[in-house]
């Protein structure tokens, strides 16, 4: 059997950690490797890799890969890139964002996969799928023994309806990520807020969250500001996403500014949310 490293350029919580998965540098002791594959999520990341592939190079072959590289991806393997836990059953979005390179690495089309096991899905666009794919992940949920259910991958709220609602709701889950990135999403996410509230999950529970992109070019921190209050409102915790160019330089102004909204702890709601 070929022994594989596979190595990244920085550890999240999602980085896998077996014993042939690696992050930055060779070690000083480790397990005998035939061939060595670095995964590049970020672009930013891409001159540590090179030089991290230097390196490798002298311990066994490299090649090199990742959605950094524009790379479409395929099957999804679990625990081959991503801990054990977290899912991808599907790939590509319908939507063309200007802020997102999914459309051009994945193309224009959702691309259902097989289903494997998982509690933490990562879909593209889950809820672009047909309506039997998003069932059959909901009963691949349902059965789940690895961790609480979670939609960190982020749903759709435009896409949102009444049913999806409903059998999510049946799976408890811990976390459910919608998004507020362009002005068109607003509308839409107070819809979904109003009916996972009719189905039970309570602003107090923390459990529905959104992804509020911010700091693009011309964006201001009046605005952010409004943007993130403004979900807050709606009884979502916010979750600023500071937007980067491909070089992954960011603004410490807005950094600082974003810092507060990344925490759920440091986070209240307006007095009329407690009463949702």
């Amino acid at each position: 059997m070929t022994r594989i490293a596979r190595v990244f350029p920085r550890r999240t919580k999602a980085t896998p950690d077996d014993d042939m998965a690696f992050v930055g540098y060779p070690r000083l002791t480790q397990p005998p490797v035939d061939e060595v594959h670095i995964s590049v999520t970020f672009s930013w990341d891409l001159p540590l890799a090179e030089q991290m592939a230097k390196t490798w190079a002298g311990i066994a072959p490299v090649t090199m890969g990742g959605p950094a590289l524009g790379m479409r991806g395929e099957e999804f393997v679990p625990g081959r890139h991503l801990r054990i836990g977290y899912v991808i059953t599907s790939r590509g979005c319908p939507n063309r964002c200007w802020f997102c390179s999914v459309p051009k690495r994945e193309g224009n089309t959702v691309r259902e996969l097989p289903i494997t096991e998982g509690h933490n899905v990562l879909d593209d666009n889950l809820l672009a799928c047909s309506d039997e794919h998003i069932r059959a992940v909901f009963a691949m949920l349902s059965r789940q023994k690895l961790g609480r259910i979670m939609f960190t991958g982020g749903l759709e709220a435009a896409r949102l309806k009444p049913w999806h609602v409903e059998e999510i709701a049946k799976l408890h889950p811990k976390e459910i990520f919608l998004a507020y990135d362009t002005p068109d999403d607003y509308e839409p996410l107070v819809e979904a807020a109003r009916m996972f509230r009719a189905a039970g999950i309570r602003p107090q529970s923390h459990t529905l969250r959104a992804y509020v992109l911010i700091g693009w070019p011309k964006d201001s921190m009046v605005m952010a500001d409004l943007r993130l209050r403004s979900v807050l409102a709606q009884g979502v915790i916010p979750m600023a996403m500071l937007w980067r160019d491909e070089s992954g330089d960011r603004d410490h102004s807005w950094v600082r500014f974003a810092w507060p909204w990344v925490r759920p702890a440091a986070m209240k709601f307006p007095p009329n949310v407690e009463a949702l």
